[in-house]
């Protein structure tokens, strides 16, 4: 293992089912590494190195060297780094999965420069990964609550958002939206695509992408409803136009529903759950949190015990 400021290596022995291989084929093959990771990595002198020397992606191997290929940064976009609201629910050296607060941007941008989500992290790992970037899988809205993983080097980030709508990268919501679901227990799959004259809104149109929402009512709230859902596509804005082309938006969602203020100053949508499997270890994570409390004083005070207490997780 290297030691933490040092970059991210990948390393692989070299078994005698291996020996002659070259370079290029082991890396695609072996290790799974994109056309795209290669070009970033050969040119530098410590991106690919065979027992400790640089080679080229043409050398062939033999039993028993170690092929060992750099996957952190040489050079990385520049965050600046400013302290920030920051829970983390899950760290190693690959990647990071943070509960983001409502509010809080994932991503820089205009208004938001120094803000956001990814500004805490760069200050975060400034203090303890300096070798770490910021490799978002997905992205949250703004208001939009709860688990969001980051990788800390592109493989990670490749690996992982080559895992995205399939088995092995699973997420699922808890929202209030408004009225009653009918049927109660469902799957919504309508496509979406951009409403004309806008860059922002979408909708349920034929000419756009597919896009499936798996829903579950857990019970009835303020005005509303309790829904658990999972996601097979990852649209942009994809729950809250599934649930608003029903009749029944988000309570809050100022885009696709109304303000409500008085109720709750954001859309309710929370990321509840996120299982993935490690893009380097191969473990599978499974993870959780709990709704901020401006979600949670809008439950029933049975139902609001059973999501504290972890007693309503099932899904499906």
């Amino acid at each position: 293992m290297t030691a933490p400021n040092d970059p991210r290596r990948l390393d692989l022995v070299i078994d005698g089912g291996h020996d002659g291989w070259e370079v290029n084929d082991l890396l695609r093959r072996e290790l799974g590494l994109s056309g795209t990771l290669l070009r970033r990595v050969k040119w530098l002198e410590d991106g690919i190195l065979l027992d400790g020397a640089r080679v080229t992606t043409r050398a062939a191997v033999r039993a028993g060297q170690v092929l060992s290929v750099r996957l952190s940064d040489p050079e990385r976009p520049e965050i600046p780094p400013v302290e920030g609201p920051l829970d983390i629910v899950y760290e190693d050296r690959d990647l990071v999965v943070v509960d983001k607060a409502p509010g809080v941007p994932a991503h820089p941008g205009p208004g938001h420069w120094s803000d956001s989500l990814g500004n805490a992290l760069a200050a975060h790992f400034a203090r303890t990964d300096p070798a770490a970037g910021f490799h978002p899988i997905h992205r949250l809205d703004r208001g939009t609550s709860g688990l969001m993983a980051v990788a800390k080097h592109p493989y990670a980030q490749e690996r992982l958002k080559g895992q995205l709508h399939t088995g092995g990268f699973q997420r699922a919501y808890l929202a209030l939206c408004q009225g009653r679901m009918d049927p109660a227990n469902g799957t919504i799959d309508a496509p979406i695509g951009r409403a004309p004259g806008s860059i922002l809104l979408r909708q349920v149109t034929p000419e756009g992408r597919r896009a499936v929402t798996h829903y579950r009512t857990l019970c009835p709230a303020a005005e509303g409803s309790l829904l658990a859902l999972r996601l097979e596509t990852g649209r942009t804005h994809q729950i809250r136009v599934h649930l608003a082309s029903r009749g029944h938006p988000l309570l809050g969602d100022f885009l696709y529903g109304e303000e409500r203020p008085g109720l709750i100053a954001r859309p309710a949508l929370h990321s509840w759950r996120l299982a993935l499997t490690h893009p380097v270890t191969g473990a599978r994570l499974d993870l959780s949190c709990l709704p901020p409390a401006d979600m949670l004083r809008l439950l029933p005070e049975e139902m609001a015990e059973k999501v504290l207490h972890g007693t309503e997780t099932a899904l499906f």
